[in-house]
């Protein structure tokens, strides 16, 4: 019977902390930018699958105390995986099989990055005639273009196109779909929040610092009684103030975009700016016809064509960087985004 060799980390019955973390990045390499550990495959959300895995190699070696130095381990191994800095990468997007070049170039090469998407590059995709058919019916024809470059435009970390989007119906329309789409197409790199928190709570910003992008599924129709935080974050070009629970605040840089749902308008108590309406791409979407019979299966069906709207968003990423980040904006979106500023200023209604 072969004898188990000790680690080297546990030679003598003494435990060697440095050892420790050198054989741990070398069986999974990962690098830490801020305090958070990041891959090959984006950023580690779960943390606590790394303590898990810490406290699996030191189980056999130790009776008492494992679950407390595994956390302290966890803390050492920050140090020892500390890069200063990664990259934030405009001209490249992380998939599933390997990194896609915006120039045209693939790579299936894997590199430290902050996000990679769960989906594949398949340039051989099908066209998908679900998500198709589906916006028609939700959008009209110069919307759609709108719609798709914002889709691509959220593939990439980057605040450069300087909008966020709402989608506005009365409900029923099947809007919040391209928020499971997302998620899909997304994965980790995408978190599902209120607009209104966003403002109100120091902590959510921080919670959405290396997100591609946040859904608000269902936005409160409650104006906001600022819009310091959202304005900021729609903008971002330079590092923001973020607050973590129990934490000393510290400076990360932000590239979130905001996709929201509501049957209503974004509005403000007291910022009545040009700015806060200019940062806000609104769409209308077209009302449920009364004979339509609803698919609780649809979802299910768009997210089987995700490699093909991935292909969709990308055509919309490649025409927007073309564009030079100028949104194709139909002239309903525009008449949207002034009704919204003309009926928040009541001074205006009264001179009109």
């Amino acid at each position: 019977m072969n004898k188990v060799e000790t680690p080297r980390w546990m030679q003598d019955k003494h435990f060697n902390e440095v050892l420790f973390c050198e054989d741990f990045l070398s069986a999974h390499p990962m690098v830490c930018v801020d305090g958070s550990f990041f891959t090959v495959e984006g950023r580690v959300a779960d943390e606590e699958g790394i303590r898990k895995q810490i406290y699996e190699m030191l189980r056999p070696y130790f009776t008492s105390g494992t679950a407390r130095r595994a956390t302290t381990l966890l803390e050492t191994l920050r140090l020892e995986a500390y890069t200063p800095e990664l990259p934030i990468q405009e001209d490249r997007i992380h998939v599933a099989n390997g990194t896609l070049f915006l120039s045209g170039a693939f790579c299936t090469e894997k590199e430290f990055c902050r996000n990679r998407l769960p989906i594949r590059y398949d340039p051989s995709a099908p066209q998908p005639v679900t998500w198709l058919r589906f916006l028609s019916d939700l959008l009209e024809a110069e919307d759609i273009l709108t719609l798709q470059e914002y889709l691509g435009y959220c593939l990439i970390p980057t605040n450069r196109g300087q909008v966020m989007m709402l989608l506005k119906g009365n409900g029923g329309e099947g809007k919040s779909r391209i928020g499971v789409v997302m998620q899909k197409l997304l994965g980790g790199n995408m978190k599902n929040g209120s607009i209104a928190k966003v403002e109100r709570s120091p902590f959510a910003r921080a919670d959405l610092e290396h997100e591609l992008l946040m859904v608000d599924d269902d936005m409160k129709l409650e104006a906001l009684k600022s819009t310091h935080y959202l304005k900021s974050l729609i903008t971002a070009e330079m590092p923001m103030d973020l607050e973590r629970k129990g934490e000393q605040s510290y400076q990360g840089q932000m590239y979130v975009r905001f996709l929201a749902f509501s049957n209503g308008d974004l509005e403000s108590l007291y910022d009545h700016s040009d700015g806060f309406y200019r940062r806000q791409l609104i769409l209308s979407v077209k009302k449920k016809p009364l004979d339509r019979e609803d698919d609780p299966f649809l979802a299910d069906k768009l997210c089987d064509e995700s490699e093909g709207i991935f292909l969709w968003c990308l055509e919309g990423l490649h025409r927007l960087i073309r564009n030079n980040y100028q949104f194709s904006i139909s002239g309903k979106a525009k008449e949207n985004m002034e009704t919204v500023k003309r009926s928040s200023n009541n001074v205006i209604e009264f001179l009109q």
